[in-house]
């Protein structure tokens, strides 16, 4: 059975005393009242990282970057390396999100390089493909998400690539209110796990976890989360406020 996932991508928020008492009362939260089969993932800035992990003690939640480097190390001044993620003890990193996909410019050639030192120094990818509005306007959504898995992910061999979790994020539903349907969502995640199984079999298309991230709240969570393609979600907003975070674990 796949991995259902809450992943909380809290992106350029919180002060480091204000993410991890965010943390803790998310770490709590499961340790009170569980997270059924369900994992918790944080995504915190980086220079929370460490701080985050020493109080997350529940074995259900881990702890991911939002970025890593493309280089295993030298003079890129201001970035962070996956082997300095790795060694905080985070064992995820998010890959490919829209915002760095616009806002700086990072190419198919760039994230498939992020993926393979991700995998090479033990991190699992949260790997995020997604349309604009335009595309989906153009009907070209299929093809888009198609080159996106393609050049950042289908190169991998079929056993490395069962450490990935991939997100499906439509750009227009990313902080804007909006959200894809549920049948939006389930039919571009079946499109999704059908790619991944034309490419390595139904075994492993099976098994690969695909979330949901666009607007994600408690109250479109159940619906969107009752698809039987839609394994969990990437949630932005939602993952700062413990009261709707806790709602979308329990909504898995």
């Amino acid at each position: 059975m796949r991995q259902k996932i809450a992943a909380g991508n809290w992106k350029m928020h919180k002060t480091l005393d204000e993410g991890v008492d965010l943390a803790k009362q998310i770490n709590d939260f499961v340790n009170q009242q569980g997270a059924g089969d369900a994992k918790v993932i944080l995504a915190p800035p980086f220079i929370h990282l460490t701080e985050v992990l020493k109080v997350v003690d529940n074995p259900n939640i881990s702890v991911s970057a939002q970025n890593c480097a493309y280089e295993q190390e030298g003079a890129f001044t201001g970035e962070v390396s996956a082997d300095m993620i790795r060694s905080t003890g985070a064992t995820y990193t998010i890959i490919g999100h829209s915002e760095r996909r616009s806002i700086y410019k990072e190419d198919d050639e760039t994230l498939q390089k992020k993926v393979d030192i991700a995998l090479d120094n033990g991190l699992r990818p949260i790997f995020c493909v997604g349309e604009t509005l335009e595309e989906r306007d153009a009907g070209k959504q299929s093809q888009v998400v198609k080159n996106q898995l393609s050049k950042g992910l289908f190169h991998l061999d079929k056993n490395v690539f069962e450490q990935v979790v991939i997100a499906y994020e439509p750009v227009w539903a990313i902080g804007t209110g909006k959200h894809a349907t549920p049948e939006q969502a389930e039919e571009m995640h079946k499109f999704i796990r059908d790619q991944v199984k034309e490419q390595y079999g139904d075994e492993i298309a099976d098994n690969t976890s695909i979330l949901y991230g666009g607007s994600i709240k408690p109250s479109n969570a159940e619906t969107l989360f009752s698809q039987p393609d839609v394994d969990g979600g990437l949630v932005g907003g939602a993952s700062l406020k413990p009261e709707d975070f806790t709602e979308i674990i329990k909504a898995l």
